[in-house]
């Protein structure tokens, strides 16, 4: 996504501007405060960022499914291993106690 000049605003600025900046944002514009020259932060619409948390989960939930489909084609392709093996190899990669 692409902001506009005027959508870019330093963060010392914006202590000022805020209400005119949350008024803008409410109104669909996004808001990029920078630090020091650089991006820092964004102020977004709050419902917007309730879809943005919900396209998130639900994108975990698809990575879920989409690892439980592949479990399921290796199974029924008898790509398994023993038990003994997995628990094994789970044991290896775990960090050690100190």
């Amino acid at each position: 996504m692409s902001f506009r000049t005027h959508d870019v605003v330093p963060i010392s600025e914006a202590r000022s501007r805020l209400t005119e900046l949350a008024e803008d944002v409410v109104a669909g514009a996004e808001k990029v405060l920078t630090k020091n020259g650089s991006a820092y932060v964004a102020i977004i619409d709050a419902r917007k960022l309730d879809y943005y948390h919900a396209l998130e989960a639900e994108h975990g939930r698809l990575v879920m499914l989409d690892d439980a489909e592949k479990g399921l084609r290796d199974a029924l392709a008898g790509r398994t291993k023993p038990l003994a093996e997995l628990r094994d190899t789970m044991r290896r990669r775990a960090p050690s106690k100190k």
